[in-house]
């Protein structure tokens, strides 16, 4: 759903904590209230709050047999693809080596991995509600969201798995 902004009038992702547009506060247009402990905790707290491993980067040069290599190695399903500045330029995913690699990756093992990568993915801020950043995922039916600091450099990668054991610690599910 979208709402508009109060200051410019441009339209936002409902639960964005600014306008994308004019840069104007809008946290206190939630439409309504949370239902749960849970749901209030996704609503207030950021993603810098969540449990995230140690997300893997490598170079937009880097081969494609490099990085499956370490994502295997870290047990990891994504990869951030960053510049010579520390700044993303992509990701990579177990979906992009899936679809876009296929079954037979031999004769690409030694590719660089931008001609593979996702470029410019959808990203949050760091300190972007973690209910806006869930939204974000199931809007683009992404299982990775890249978390930038101000200068466009990815500070943590969010996989769903992360949010779910957050909400398996808001619920008492032991895990």
């Amino acid at each position: 759903m979208l709402i508009p902004c109060p200051a410019c009038g441009a339209e936002n992702i409902e639960g964005a904590d600014i306008c994308e547009s004019c840069g104007a506060p809008l946290a206190e247009l939630s439409v309504r209230a949370p239902q749960s402990s849970a749901e209030a905790s996704l609503m207030e707290d950021t993603v810098d709050r969540l449990d995230v491993r140690m997300h893997a980067s490598v170079s937009p040069e880097a081969t494609v047999g490099e990085v499956l290599k370490k994502m295997v190695d870290m047990a990891v399903g994504c990869v951030t693809i960053v510049d010579n500045k520390g700044r993303l330029a992509g990701i990579f995913s177990e979906r992009d080596a899936v679809t876009r690699l296929g079954a037979d990756t031999t004769d690409r093992r030694d590719q660089p991995i931008m001609k593979y990568m996702t470029p410019n993915p959808v990203t949050v801020d760091q300190h972007c509600r973690i209910a806006l950043a869930l939204q974000q995922m199931d809007i683009g039916g992404y299982r990775h969201l890249p978390v930038l600091d101000r200068e466009g450099r990815p500070v943590m990668l969010v996989s769903i798995r992360d949010i779910l054991r957050y909400l398996a610690d808001r619920v008492g599910v032991a895990g």
